[in-house]
């Protein structure tokens, strides 16, 4: 695993709350039914696994991610929720402490962008599946991300956000190399699907600018980009002041395009 820019600070997973199945892993739902195994990588706080574990049982879900603090979050989460068919484990998905084949669906989202190799993540995501199973996989796209109006302390966010996350050996344009990262990684039968997020209502732009305002200064986006030389604190409270400018703009929008595949694991597959 590349090293996580976002760390787990409250203005980080606080606003990975509102996302389930519905809204983030719609091009799966279909894969997603009652009595299958499900695997699931990178699950943050574990809004999208309590989703998914509702949708699966009486079958299980595994969480797991590569950060204790996540998992003590997803399984809070699932804890309120009254969600109890959840196993939640701390590991790489390159590295996994889990049994080949144990899974009929692997999910992952918004994890390959922040893989040191996401091509060896999704081998190993297919040695976990089960032969006629299928691996899941969404994530965006930065570059082409677009939002109005073009203010320049956003042309400055995303220019940063692009040399920190490069920087950590990560791919921010994840999104449109999902099917030849999955192609390397040996997969034959592949459904591409592209999906956007819209933050573009009074109450999302106004969620979504006040949560950046501060993920820029307070989350270790902002500290690693002091610590890489990237941006200074100057530059990084008015890329802030921007983020809240751009809050209060009614015609404001920002659009975030997100690549999925769906990749099927031949029936007789036993590699």
């Amino acid at each position: 695993m590349a090293h996580y820019p976002h760390g787990q600070h409250s203005s980080v997973t606080d606003s990975y709350r509102w996302r389930n199945a519905e809204n983030s892993a719609a091009y799966a739902l279909a894969e997603i039914t009652p009595g299958r195994r499900l695997l699931d990588v990178g699950c943050g706080p574990g809004t999208i696994t309590v989703d998914l574990a509702r949708r699966v049982a009486p079958g299980r879900v595994t969480a797991l991610d590569a950060s204790a603090e996540a998992i003590d979050l997803a399984r809070a989460s699932a804890r309120e929720a009254g969600v109890d068919n959840i196993d939640f484990v701390v590991g790489d998905v390159c590295a996994p402490d889990l049994p080949d084949g144990a899974f009929d669906v692997v999910h992952a989202h918004q994890v390959l962008q922040y893989v040191a190799d996401p091509v060896e993540a999704l081998a190993r995501m297919r040695r976990l599946c089960a032969p006629g199973g299928v691996v899941a996989a969404c994530d965006s796209d930065y570059s082409a991300m677009y939002w109005y109006p073009h203010l320049p302390e956003l042309e400055a966010w995303m220019d940063l956000y692009q040399r920190l996350a490069r920087a950590n050996g990560g791919e921010p344009d994840a999104g449109r190399r999902m099917v030849a990262w999955a192609r390397a990684a040996g997969f034959t039968d592949i459904t591409y699907t592209a999906e956007v997020w819209s933050h573009s209502d009074p109450e999302q732009r106004t969620w979504w600018g006040s949560m950046w305002a501060r993920r820029i200064l307070e989350s270790d986006l902002g500290r690693q980009a002091l610590a890489r030389g990237l941006a200074t604190r100057e530059e990084l409270e008015e890329i802030s002041r921007g983020w809240q400018a751009w809050s209060r703009r009614e015609d404001g929008v920002f659009a975030i395009p997100r690549g999925a595949i769906l990749c099927r694991v031949p029936a007789g597959a036993g590699d």
